[in-house]
């Protein structure tokens, strides 16, 4: 089935063929455009662009700042003059908070231009939270090669991660984020196959300044089409996807206008599946006699029509199945008096993401601990998945249907000082809590009583005070393995949970009886002076 809105490889942008065009003033709120190690207060518009570009040092904790060489320069775009290679650990990541629900196209893009000097292109793995994206397997030294992918963010965290597979050190030029409406790409995760202005006018690719939505743009054409043009502005009106001005003004029929016009689906992947977004206007003046009307088929099976596009409008078919390898073909019908016609084409491969996040609340609260304390462990990416990176020090809990649960913290000998952070009361899976050997100071806290499934609490050899609260006491009765010892100013006897108790009653007995005494006495007092000018006025 194909859906209409109305009104093969990874993206070799080689990007001084870009074309340089005329920008227009375009939003950008909704772009996150990082130039990868660049120095930290960078901040630029690329001129060939329009795009405005940051320093990627708020993203990532990690990684060292680099330079292609001089003769990898020429004719670049500035984003791809710096690279952040990662020679320290296996997984080194950029962390992102947005809107869980959201949208996006991200481009990852990485060019070698021999920035270590080794003329040794490296190999690696780039992972989209916990799930697989690509191995980075570069052509050359020179082009900017790009991944690029249309994701929903199932949690408000995003980690985009860098992985040493053994194969050399692995780098990043840029890396960029475009916010797209939840009404348009609504399949599922996809991975860029190709995205064509079919018939063009021009010769380069094109993107942001032309395409609100940043998507790069390639021109194509073969000897069985022919072209046709217009000049005239094409309205998008309410169709979401905003194909691009540039690509809707030129599009392609049959070569032999009895034909079909067909595309054929090439993959060197016989179990990939594909997503087909097919964009059409009529860009033609139709005489009163004459009629454009096709079908759509997938691979011999009937998608959509009889169909004809609107003058001058902007119209978008999705398939909302996905098919394998093949041929799209457009039909003129048998009450057509002109072939089929088709401006612009967009495939996009399935990616199956089904590793899920650690639960947000979670990650919360972990994210605030290292905060809070300072810890300069190298928690990274999310901190239970892929299970082969979980952070050190916590264990989880794994279920293919649901997401992953934390319910081991081990900081032992962390060097944390202060007080125990309201913050462990989010992990409310926790099984396991060793804060021992630390300077943590302060009393022990209510809420780890209310932590149900709590069953070993260590708290040896701190500096923490008062009493242990009574609920955590009772709970030790009953299989909570609770130690404090090495802590001189906590009790965590019943006895002193009691006595406190106790104790609390003397000073509000004591206060009533000052308010009373005090009473008797001004009430004395009054009775006598009242007396005394009684016998005054006698």
């Amino acid at each position: 089935m194909m859906v209409v809105m109305k009104d093969i490889i990874p993206l070799l942008l080689s990007t001084f063929a870009l074309a340089i065009v005329v920008i227009h003033a375009q939003d950008q709120s909704g772009f996150i455009s990082l130039d990868c190690g660049s120095p930290e207060d960078t901040r630029y518009t690329e001129a060939t662009t329009g795009i405005n570009y940051i320093s990627d040092e708020a993203y990532t904790q990690t990684g060292v700042s680099q330079t292609v060489l001089p003769e990898f320069r020429t004719n670049m775009q500035r984003q791809v003059v710096y690279v952040r290679s990662f020679p320290e650990g296996e997984r080194n990541c950029y962390n992102l908070t947005l809107r869980k629900g959201d949208r996006y196209l991200i481009r990852a893009s990485f060019m070698y231009g021999n920035y270590d000097e080794r003329n040794e292109i490296p190999e690696f793995d780039l992972y989209l939270g916990p799930s697989l994206w690509e191995t980075v397997i570069l052509p050359n030294e020179s082009p900017d090669t790009s991944w690029e992918l249309i994701h929903t963010l199932q949690s408000k965290y995003l980690h985009i991660c860098l992985v040493n597979t053994g194969k050399g050190t692995p780098f990043i030029s840029a890396l960029e984020l475009r916010l797209l409406k939840n009404t348009t790409y609504t399949a599922g995760s996809m991975a860029f196959l190709q995205r064509l202005d079919v018939c063009s006018t021009g010769t380069r690719v094109f993107r942001f300044g032309q395409d609100i939505y940043d998507r790069a743009w390639w021109p194509y054409q073969t000897t069985d089409w022919a072209q046709v043009t217009t000049s005239a502005n094409i309205v998008n009106g309410l169709n979401d996807y905003q194909p691009p001005l540039l690509a809707m003004r030129s599009a392609c029929i049959p070569a032999n206008a009895s034909q079909p016009f067909t595309f054929p689906i090439n993959s060197t992947d016989p179990n990939a599946q594909y997503y087909f977004y097919m964009h059409f206007a009529e860009i033609q003046v139709l005489e009163a006699n004459q009629s454009r009307e096709f079908n759509i088929y997938i691979n011999q099976t009937f998608m959509a029509g009889p169909y004809s596009p609107t003058n001058l409008s902007a119209e978008t078919f999705y398939s909302t199945a996905a098919f394998g390898a093949g041929l799209i073909s457009l039909v003129r019908t048998a009450n057509s008096t002109l072939p089929p016609i088709l401006n612009a084409i967009e495939i996009y491969t399935v990616k199956e993401f089904l590793r899920l996040q650690t639960v947000d609340t979670e990650v919360d609260a972990i994210l605030n601990i290292k905060s809070m304390y300072g810890l300069k462990k190298n928690w990274q990416g999310d901190p239970c998945t892929p299970q082969d990176f979980l952070w050190e020090g916590l264990n989880c809990t794994y279920d293919d249907r649901s997401s992953a649960r934390i319910v081991s913290l081990n900081l032992s000998s962390s060097r944390l000082a202060g007080g125990i952070p309201l913050y462990i009361q989010n992990l409310t899976r926790l099984q396991y809590l060793d804060l021992s050997n630390n300077s943590l100071t302060g009393p022990v806290p209510e809420f780890l009583s209310r932590l149900q499934s709590l069953t070993l609490l260590n708290l040896n050899d701190n500096s923490l005070n008062s009493s242990v609260p009574a609920e955590l006491v009772e709970r030790s009765r009953n299989g909570l393995a609770l130690s404090v010892e090495g802590n001189p100013n906590l009790c965590a006897k019943a006895s002193c949970v009691k006595k406190k108790k106790k104790n609390t009653v003397v000073p509000v007995v004591a206060s009533v009886v000052s308010v009373a005494f005090l009473v008797t006495v001004v009430a004395i007092l009054w009775r006598i002076r009242k007396r005394k000018s009684q016998g005054m006025n006698e």
